[in-house]
């Protein structure tokens, strides 16, 4: 059993409860009015990025195969919705038999969309494609929002390693999560033990204010420190006077001193000066590590600065000010009747606000200009025109209820960096704008 087979606890005994009170009623109904059986695509996407955003990130997508392979309504669970009376006994039946045997596709992990992007498919019945709505959103549309911040912190950070260290901003399991999707966008490694459990994600740590508040002297914590971590540890250089903290820690250490961290302050400047006294002291190899509240603009911030690596905790973990990637999940096709081989026929919600979408099966691709860049997000109904057959986004995740799809997180990890740099330029700028690609809509015939 590998890492990734490894599971966290939980308060519930299976995902099948992570879900709505109505997907079950609206269940019980189907199956009554007899429309449960009915074929049925559900679409996952997102009407728009969150304000001044050039583009998504998919994350969370193996979390999501998880979720689905291990929705299952056992004794407990059909017990508690026993004694709620969430459902009545024909559909406790019905579900205690359930397994979605259905197909999903979607964008691989780690690939951009853009508003309108199928980023997933759900196929199958009705009612074993409207009982995972709450699940699969509440993966996406969290995993997408961390991603996204940092793909936008690396971007920042120009190549310089990325530290998550959220895990105490955030609910413990969130925490987790957030962490694999901070390294699928970009982070190097986390502080957080449990991701690294879970992920197989590196992990990194030295000490905090507290070990040096614990000693009677500066030079006692760092020489603890040192003796036990050995010389090239990070030595964090701000409890008390910055300057004295350094030429203490070289004192001890050397010039093989690892780091020293700064975590308050006008970082720009005491950077700067921590620099010069390192390179003044000896210890010119002696790397800056920074935290303290960063996002992506601090980090832009310091780009000039001789700032080796960030850790970020707070901006990261909520997604740096926007949470949620705002992903719906819509029926946008069904069959007329219950037989295997009724059409499907496009359904779409209309209504004001802005809360409309459209119907039909849809299959995406990006269009290229002629020097390999990225200039369209072409979504589409019926057959893929000839020209875009080779630019499809969606890939095939489950097949008959078997997963098809999994990979490694490092894989999604490596797609995201190749997907992002194969984007205009201006996809990087942290200036407010749209889209980098608009989202076009062709229809080549029937949609089912």
């Amino acid at each position: 059993m590998g890492v990734a087979d490894l599971g966290l606890p939980v308060d519930v005994p299976s995902t099948a409860l992570f879900t709505d009170h109505y997907e079950l009623t609206m269940l019980q109904a189907a199956l009554k009015g007899g429309t449960a059986g009915r074929r049925s695509v559900f679409e996952v996407f997102t009407r728009r990025l969150p304000d001044g955003r050039r583009y998504g990130v998919v994350g969370g997508t193996g979390r999501v195969l998880d979720a689905v392979e291990n929705f299952r309504f056992d004794a407990d669970v059909l017990a508690f919705l026993r004694e709620r009376r969430v459902v009545d006994e024909p559909t406790l039946e019905w579900l205690a038999d359930y397994r979605f045997g259905g197909d999903i596709w979607g964008y691989p992990e780690g690939e951009v969309y853009f508003p309108g992007s199928p980023i997933m498919r759900v196929e199958g019945s009705f009612g074993e494609c409207v009982l995972l709505e709450t699940v699969i959103l509440s993966i996406l549309n969290h995993d997408s929002a961390i991603a996204a911040a940092a793909s936008r912190m690396a971007s920042a950070a120009g190549g310089r390693p990325l530290i998550e260290m959220g895990a105490r901003r955030t609910h413990e399991l969130a925490a987790v999560a957030a962490s694999r999707a901070a390294y699928l966008g970009g982070f190097t490694s986390t502080s957080d033990l449990a991701a690294g459990f879970r992920y197989n994600i590196p992990t990194v740590g030295t000490s905090a204010h507290a070990f040096t508040l614990l000693h009677d002297r500066e030079r006692d914590a760092f020489q603890a420190q040192v003796d036990s971590l050995g010389r090239d540890t990070t030595l964090l250089v701000d409890t008390y006077d910055v300057t004295e903290a350094v030429r203490t820690a070289v004192e001890i250490a050397g010039p093989e001193l690892g780091s020293v961290r700064i975590d308050s302050g006008d970082l720009l400047l005491v950077a700067h000066r921590v620099r010069q006294q390192l390179d003044e002291l000896g210890a010119r190899d002696t790397k800056i590590i920074v935290t303290s509240d960063l996002d992506e603009y601090a980090i832009a911030s310091l780009a000039a600065a001789p700032v080796d690596a960030y850790g970020v905790g707070t901006q990261l973990v909520t997604g740096s000010g926007h949470p949620t990637a705002s992903m719906v999940y819509k029926l946008v096709a069904r069959a007329e009747t219950g037989d295997a081989g009724a059409p499907l026929v496009p359904v779409a919600k209309k209504s004001t606000g802005g809360k409309t979408s459209v119907g039909g099966r849809k299959w995406a691709a990006r269009r290229l200009d002629a020097h390999g860049v990225a200039e369209a997000e072409v979504v589409g109904t019926g057959p893929v025109p000839d020209r875009l057959a080779g630019r499809q986004l969606l890939v095939e995740l489950v097949k008959g209820g078997e997963v098809v799809a999994r990979e490694p997180l490092d894989a999604a990890r490596d797609r995201h960096a190749t997907a992002r740099a194969n984007l205009p330029l201006s996809a990087t700028q942290l200036s407010r704008g749209e889209p980098v690609l608009p989202t076009e809509y062709v229809h080549t015939g029937s949609g089912s």
